[in-house]
């Protein structure tokens, strides 16, 4: 084996980066495609429960241990009214949904999606409409949803059956508001003052929510990140997060580059913490700024298909991207990323959950199944829940065309004191050689191997599809580890993810 196939880490327990927050296993879901409608409200399905929900996606979301859930958008935010969504669903009205140019029926609503959150055992993180509206529909929204009694809106939501407050904590002032597509794009002026006054007026009816303000629609706008630090210079002292959005896709079908697209997140990453901190110091503040990465995800197979969809359709198949087993290690790379900067981020939000860009799909009036890129987030979410520590890496890199200095090892380490488990999350980059990984783990004592858990592939392209779920994760990769005094030895598989759980006896 020569060096080039080897790698080696040295973990140490006391190399802590964060207690992880279990909100970075987030997700999203949008009044967008069948994301709800056929997606996890189908009144009409076969396992459809009393309030419409369909039972067997309920079943996998719950498996994924999804801890917040962000709504209703995403784009549809910026020109929807919430009113619209409550009450008898025979007196809401139909109506155009501009951001995705379909219809909209508001069967579903604010409630409804109260309700299914507390039946995946998740919270809500409710975005409000700054595009079409601004504090004042704020303003009523909070006192509906958390306000207990005495008041117009607090007292109508007692009307429409729903006695006790939602007690929604985390709210989102707006979405991608620099986004030339978005509904009301604002310049970091307008949005910077509108979001300070909208927070100080959503605070005041309920001030235990926390807010989070929108950062760039993505590190690639040309607005970035000087948006951060003129909105920042407003929102500072109301906000406790500033969002980041980020999607990647093999377009060029390069997939070493491809793999390295985890440096760019991490970059984006560093950057808008960097400018954050500079708002503290400029405003000589003691308060930290947190990041909300509630966007991310790999989105590009569907773009073409998206195109030919009729305007003004109900709930048209849209952004349903069918994911590759390649796409599964890049989003077990996300995961890595985002736990290796658990001291900042502290919300992320997959987008989404069902049938839009999502690790579960449906069939209306039928199945339900797992896209490749369920099983990395399932694993991680499950698994990655402690203190994030940081492991010191020796591995060898690579070049691609857009990065230079690649490792092939990427990890990202997670430790359970409270039963003394140490959880190993590694993907070998390789496209085509296994890559031996030496891991010191001294000073961690009496540990044992519980599982290697490893999703690899001949064919990169391979889907999952309804019937045939062929890239799945085995546990056969334990055959190849070895510890002995502390030290770890393990054969990584070309182009895989890995799990390697380790704990007492």
């Amino acid at each position: 084996m020569t060096t080039a196939n080897r790698a080696k880490m040295v973990i140490d327990k006391d190399f802590v980066i964060s207690k992880v927050d279990p909100r970075i296993y987030g997700s999203f879901i949008e009044h967008l495609g069948r994301a709800v409608y056929g997606g996890i409200y189908e009144p009409d399905h076969p396992t459809a429960n009393e309030l419409g929900f369909r039972q067997d996606v309920l079943d996998l979301v719950k498996e994924l241990q999804v801890p917040i859930i962000r709504y209703p958008g995403g784009n549809m935010v910026s020109g929807y009214n919430w009113e619209d969504g409550v009450g008898p669903r025979d007196a809401r009205p139909t109506r155009l949904e501009l951001a995705w140019r379909v219809l909209e029926t508001n069967a579903f609503g604010t409630n409804e999606f109260v309700e299914w959150t507390k039946a995946v055992n998740s919270e809500v993180m409710m975005a409000v409409n700054l595009g079409t509206r601004g504090m004042e529909a704020a303003r009523d929204l909070i006192e509906y949803c958390n306000h207990p009694s005495g008041t117009y809106w607090s007292d109508l939501r007692r009307q429409h059956g729903y006695e006790q407050p939602h007690k929604i904590k985390t709210w989102c002032l707006g979405n991608e508001m620099d986004g030339p597509w978005q509904i009301g794009q604002k310049t970091a002026e307008e949005y910077g003052r509108l979001a300070a006054e909208t927070g100080k007026v959503m605070k005041l009816v309920d001030p235990t929510i926390e807010l989070v303000s929108c950062g760039s629609s993505g590190s690639g706008m040309p607005t970035f990140p000087e948006w951060e630090a003129t909105t920042l210079d407003h929102t500072y002292e109301v906000a406790d997060y500033i969002s980041l959005h980020q999607y990647y896709g093999n377009r060029d079908n390069d997939t070493a580059n491809y793999f390295a697209q985890t440096l760019d997140m991490e970059n984006f990453i560093k950057t808008v913490t960097a400018t954050c901190d500079y708002m503290k110091a400029k405003k000589r503040s003691k308060k930290t700024m947190y990041l909300s990465f509630d966007e991310w995800n790999v989105w590009f197979h569907s773009n073409d298909q998206d195109k030919k969809i009729e305007p003004w359709s109900f709930a048209p198949p849209q952004l349903e991207d069918v994911y590759t087993f390649e796409d599964a290690i890049l989003v077990g790379s996300m995961l890595n990323t985002l736990l290796k900067h658990s001291d900042r981020v502290k919300i992320a939000c997959m987008a989404q959950l069902v049938n839009v860009i999502a690790p579960i799909m449906t069939e209306n009036g039928g199945n339900v199944w797992k896209q490749t890129i369920f099983y990395p987030f399932y694993y991680t979410s499950v698994y990655g829940r402690g203190l994030a520590l940081n492991p010191i890496i020796s591995s060898p890199k690579y070049d691609s065309k857009d990065f230079t200095d690649v490792p092939y090892l990427d990890s990202a380490v997670v430790y359970h004191p409270e039963n003394d488990e140490l959880v190993i999350f590694a993907v070998n980059r390789h496209l085509e050689e296994s890559l031996t990984v030496e891991v010191d783990i001294r000073s961690f004592e009496g540990l044992s191997i519980i599982e290697h858990v490893v999703l690899e592939h001949e064919d990169k392209h391979a889907t999952n599809i309804i019937g045939n779920e062929s890239v799945q994760p085995h546990v056969n990769g334990q055959s190849t580890i070895d510890l002995t005094e502390g030290k770890l030895m393990s054969q990584l598989p070309k182009m895989s993810w890995n799990m390697i759980r380790l704990g007492k006896k």
